[in-house]
């Protein structure tokens, strides 16, 4: 189906004869054919299938359809490179409508980002963090939000977004009042509860992900030791001869480690990764699409949202642990229909992933078997390889190269005086307790000891003590009373006795 045979205004179809697009891919057409007929869709769709011109045309056609209803958009991404890429096609697809297009999100400054938000916009495009900073500082609103999009939904669980997913589309307009448009690698049971809680009767639209890997890339793949990788990869370069490529490493390091070594073999490059400052990543993404960098190793960061036109090659230095970044590194090529090639090093650290990726791509890939003359010299081997970005960042916690302070020797912090205009807090009431009255204590159950030296004849005490120690009392004779007792109870005894004679 081409674009003219669609319901869509003139200035819609000049953005897209701009854009180069002629005929709908299956997820335009099928997107196009649910939204239009007023459905919310849930769309499983890898990358590199034109879903980005599906939701930004559906949105355009929606604003110019009924622009009352349909007053703002917002569209949610996992990442900045994917925000600013949807903003960018945004743009291009728009280019001869009015409507006002923002990206944010984190990273760089807050500044001109809200001078956007006063102006007014009409599609926000941003990554859930400073998303929520606006909107809990109250400098965005979303009660004109009419149209939602959750691009790259399975990601954003990935990452830990779905806390701040809930809490923006909670402050959304009830689902029955907004358009919503979900899209996914695939329609996991968290992606459809997230589409049956937030979206009003979703209609799934499914593309098989197989077709895309299987048909439009050439795949190919080489058993190699992790000593000589790097020598294989210089000779895979020297025998495809790529226009332009990106090689795909597992981590940080490893992908600082092979740009620099592939330098040092005098093949010019640069590399990606999430450590970067948000200016110098946006600098390097520019870079690869304008054709000024042919070559680029980068970590996951670039598997999605990165698009680049005819790129040549992908290279999986490492194969990647999760499957499913398999699909999306290679999808960086043969974008739009076009052809491309993937290749992959498999060496005994990451060997193991390869039957989970060939069981989710329902395919096995093509093994090839490495010549001698395939391997070339390591211009780099032992070569000590030094990490930028961790010396820049050390340099910057220790003040850009100046010694850090030292705890002890630091000044204490100025205290803040109180304005005058500020009143101080009004005392509080004391609250007033109703004092308990003192009860009487109940008496004592147990029964004192009866002092027997000032109470009765001397007739009755001498009985009481017989029936105390025996008969045979006496006060001669005291076998009955304890030894270390006695001396004292001889003692009371003679008082007791002679106070009385001497009263009688």
């Amino acid at each position: 189906m081409k674009f003219t045979d669609l319901p869509l205004a003139q200035d819609i179809l000049k953005g897209i004869e701009k854009a180069g697009f002629e005929e709908c891919t299956l997820v335009q057409e099928k997107t196009f054919s649910k939204v239009f007929a007023g459905k919310d869709v849930a769309v499983q769709s890898q990358t590199g299938t034109g879903k980005t011109a599906a939701f930004m045309i559906s949105i355009f056609h929606l604003f110019l359809e009924d622009k009352e209803r349909h007053k703002k958009a917002l569209i949610l991404a996992p990442t900045r490179e994917l925000a600013l890429q949807i903003e960018e096609e945004a743009k291009l697809l728009g280019s001869f409508l009015p409507f006002i297009t923002g990206c944010f999100y984190g990273g760089v400054g807050y500044h001109l980002q809200e001078n956007l938000l006063s102006k007014g916009v009409d599609i926000i495009i941003g990554t859930p963090g400073r998303l929520l900073d606006y909107i809990s500082s109250g400098k965005l609103s979303l009660e004109e939000i009419g149209i939602v999009v959750i691009d790259e939904a399975d990601r954003m669980f990935d990452m830990g977004f779905l806390p701040d997913l809930k809490r923006i589309l909670s402050r959304l307009p009830g689902k029955e009042y907004r358009r919503t448009m979900l899209f996914s690698a695939t329609l996991s049971s968290k992606v459809k509860a997230l589409a049956w809680e937030y979206m009003h009767d979703a209609e799934e639209i499914e593309i098989s992900p197989e077709k895309i890997t299987v048909e439009e890339i050439t795949q190919e793949l080489y058993h190699v030791s992790k000593e000589d990788k790097f020598s294989l990869l210089l000779g895979v370069l020297d025998k495809e001869k790529p226009d332009n490529l990106i090689i795909f490493t597992n981590t940080k390091r490893k992908a600082e480690e092979v740009a620099k070594r592939l330098e040092f073999n005098g093949r010019p490059c640069t590399y990606i990764i999430g450590d970067m400052p948000q200016k110098k990543r946006t600098a390097v993404i520019n870079g690869i699409k304008q054709g000024k960098i042919s070559t680029l190793v980068a970590t996951d960061v670039a598997a999605r949202g990165l698009h680049i036109d005819d790129l040549s090659m992908v290279i999986n230095y490492d194969l990647p642990e999760d499957y499913e970044n398999y699909v999306h590194r290679i999808g960086r090529t043969a974008r739009a229909g076009k052809r491309g090639k993937a290749v992959s090093l498999a060496c005994e650290q990451y060997v193991f992933s390869l039957p989970a990726i060939e069981k989710f791509i329902n395919m096995k890939i093509p093994v090839l078997w490495p010549t001698s003359d395939l391997y070339l010299e390591d211009k780099s081997r032992g070569v000590p390889i030094t990490r930028e970005l961790r010396q820049s960042r050390k340099a910057k916690q220790q003040g850009r190269g100046r010694k850090p302070i030292p705890y002890h020797s630091r000044k204490p912090m100025a205290r803040v005086s109180k304005p005058a205009s500020v009143r101080p807090p009004e005392p509080r009431e004391k609250k007033e307790f109703k004092q308990i009255p003192k009860t009487q204590k109940p008496p004592r159950t147990q029964k004192k000891a009866v002092n027997i030296s000032n109470q009765g004849s001397i007739e009755a005490r001498l009985e009481y003590y017989k029936k105390k120690y025996g008969e045979n009392f006496n006060l001669a004779s005291t076998e009955s009373v304890k030894p270390e007792k006695k001396k004292g109870f001889f003692d009371k005894i003679k008082k007791a006795l002679g106070r009385k004679r001497d009263k009688e």
